[in-house]
């Protein structure tokens, strides 16, 4: 019972980030900006938020500081695609270069330092139950956060009329404009917050995950975010629900390598991978027609003059 409870508390350790990426990228992506900078995102929250926790001596200081890195970081690649309307594309993959190379310069004079476990929450009777107990009584504050921003995205995109004016901007920019919604601010925002939540996903990885800075510790997390977003249909759900599948995926394959079964280290590693791979070709199959995606995901806007 405490090796499969150890497991599964380590699940939810390895999804929550996953989790808080892939949601801020899905609404990025229902206003119709596809971002493939999330990896640099995160890795410049990780370094950031590091860093400012150590030099504060203050976790929420630091966590506050991933964010402001996340968000700053996204709001540059905001005035390429949307200022200058250059290729999301490209523009993405320069911010995942331009992140990974920062963040390690900022990085580097807090190699080797530490940081103490976070507070868990501690409910006497429920947290002391057996397995379930310090699974959904136990966790720390990032895991509750994300699962009231899944609920909080959800709510948004369906049941408000901003989320209605964002999911419109997405999906057919060219008659939201012609209809006088501001297309280009409501962009700005989601692709600030898409950024706010890469940076809070980045700093959860070097203040909890792992409670130390290194080196590309963000280690392909933020493509499979982006991966999530299409393995969830853009839905908030579906979104939560590959977060967890993956997070399991890289759990299991640890614990794969920690029993030593005869196969290559190097094949268990690429397991999680391999499973985000598999899981869009099946999707792709069964939705030939209908993927989901916005209309406009993409395609760059310029206002008429």
């Amino acid at each position: 019972m405490s090796i499969v409870e150890a497991i599964l508390l380590t699940i939810v350790t390895a999804s929550t980030p996953l989790l808080i990426a892939a949601l801020g990228e899905l609404v990025t992506e229902r206003a119709g900006v596809l971002n493939l900078g999330v990896e640099g995102m995160m890795a410049m929250g990780a370094a950031c938020g590091f860093a400012g926790a150590i030099l504060f001596d203050s976790t929420l200081l630091g966590v506050l500081c991933g964010i402001l890195a996340g968000g700053l970081t996204a709001a540059l690649f905001a005035f390429a695609v949307l200022g200058l309307a250059a290729n999301q594309v490209a523009s993405g993959l320069a911010l995942t270069i331009f992140g990974l190379g920062l963040s390690g310069l900022i990085g580097a004079p807090f190699i080797g330092a530490r940081r103490d476990p976070i507070t868990h929450l501690h409910i006497p009777g429920l947290s002391d139950l057996p397995l379930v107990g310090r699974l959904f009584f136990g966790q720390d504050a990032f895991v509750y956060a994300s699962l009231l921003l899944c609920l909080g995205v959800g709510w948004f995109l369906f049941h408000t009329r901003k989320g209605l004016l964002l999911r419109a901007v997405g999906e057919n920019q060219t008659s939201a404009h012609s209809l006088g919604l501001p297309v280009l601010r409501v962009r700005f925002v989601a692709i600030l917050f898409g950024g706010a939540c890469a940076g809070l996903a980045g700093a959860y990885l070097s203040l909890v995950y792992t409670r130390f800075w290194s080196p590309g510790m963000t280690s392909g997390r933020g493509w499979i975010a982006v991966a999530l977003v299409v393995f969830a249909v853009w839905r908030p759900g579906w979104t939560f629900f590959g977060a967890y599948l993956f997070g399991a995926a890289t759990v299991l394959q640890l614990h794969a390598q920690a029993a030593a079964i005869g196969i290559p280290s190097q094949a268990l590693s690429a397991l999680p991978y391999l499973a985000t791979i598999v899981a869009l070709v099946v999707l792709s199959l069964g939705r030939r027609r209908d993927t989901g995606a916005p209309g406009s995901l993409g395609a760059p806007f310029v206002p008429d003059r």
